[in-house]
This record gives structure tokens, sequence and C-alpha cells, in this order.
């Protein structure tokens, strides 16, 4: 709530853009509505205005997050091919983040639609902790459910030996298809 009114419309999406542009931590969309006094439906519908607008604005488990590629100009990065079932998602995800690596995304191939991507940006325990969370408490489906287990996931990190020493970790945990 500002100054205890209602945020609308345009003004509205301009004070959420502000936020998540000077605060690299995620902002949840019940934050974010009760900031502007508006339902979090509101905060959704705007978000995706935003996102149309080609604002660079991610959903994670913790909430919306302002993107920016250049964050880490020196990182390492790869995609990785995957396969698990949901009981060893605690231990794909603390496996590559307790290696110092970032996982940016998770991706699917669907019969239909094609490759669907979800962002993750989880980038040490308490994230993964807050996306396993999530995961229990929403009852949601792993989108590798789609794929009997099989995804891919984009992993960043300051060194190529972190990336190694990760997916050597994942091979010992016969997580990483080869």
């Amino acid at each position: 709530m500002v100054d205890g009114n209602k945020v609308f419309g345009e003004d509205r999406r301009n004070l959420i853009l502000s936020w998540l542009k000077q605060d690299s931590q995620p902002f949840s969309g019940k934050v974010l509505a009760e900031k502007t006094n508006v339902s979090r439906q509101a905060i959704v519908q705007d978000i995706s205005l935003l996102k149309a607008r080609g604002e660079p604005i991610i959903a994670t488990s913790r909430g919306y997050v302002y993107y920016t590629d250049n964050k880490n100009p020196t990182a390492f990065t790869r995609v990785i091919a995957v396969c698990h079932q949901l009981e060893d998602t605690a231990t794909e995800l603390y496996t590559l983040v307790d290696h110092g690596v970032k996982i940016r995304n998770v991706m699917v191939e669907h019969p239909i639609y094609g490759d669907l991507t979800g962002s993750l940006m989880i980038k040490n325990r308490l994230d993964a902790d807050a996306f396993l969370q999530k995961l229990h408490q929403t009852d949601a489906t792993l989108l590798s459910k789609l794929t009997s287990g099989v995804h891919l996931h984009t992993i960043e990190a300051d060194t190529q030996e972190q990336l190694e020493q990760a997916c050597d970790a994942l091979k010992t945990e016969s997580i990483l298809l080869e």
C-alpha cells in the first residue's frame, strides 16, 4: 500500500517495475498486492502486461525478479540433461547449488507445445528449500512428469571446474544423462 491508497493501472505497473529493478531479491505476488492495495490476481495481470512489453521479469518459486543477463558476464553456462523422479528432486538441486552452480531454468519437450521452459533461478540451499516447500505446499507437479523424469537445465557457475564437479556429482547420484 502506498500512503494507504490503492495504486491504479499504469502507475501501479511502473511502481512494481521500479521495485523489481531496484532489488535483486524476489517479490511475491502477495507482497506486491499488499504494497499496492490490490488483489494478487491484479498483480498477476500487471506482471503479464509488463512481460508483454518486453520487461525481463521472471517468476520464481520465491516471487518475481527483474532479470538482467549482465549480472555475471564472466559466468560459464551449460545445458545438461538429467533424469530423476520426484523423490530425487532435492538431491538434484542440492548437488548443483552445493557446487556453486546456479540453476537458471528447467526445460522439457512437450509433444504438442514443443519446448517448455520454466524459470528457476536457484542459486543456494535457501532457494532450493523455498522451491521444494512450494512444490509440496501447492501439490504441483514438476514439468519433468510430462517426460518420465527427463528434463534439461541451464546451469551457470563462476568457473568451468564448478560445472564439471557438479556434473560429476550428478553422475555419481545417477541423475545426469550421458
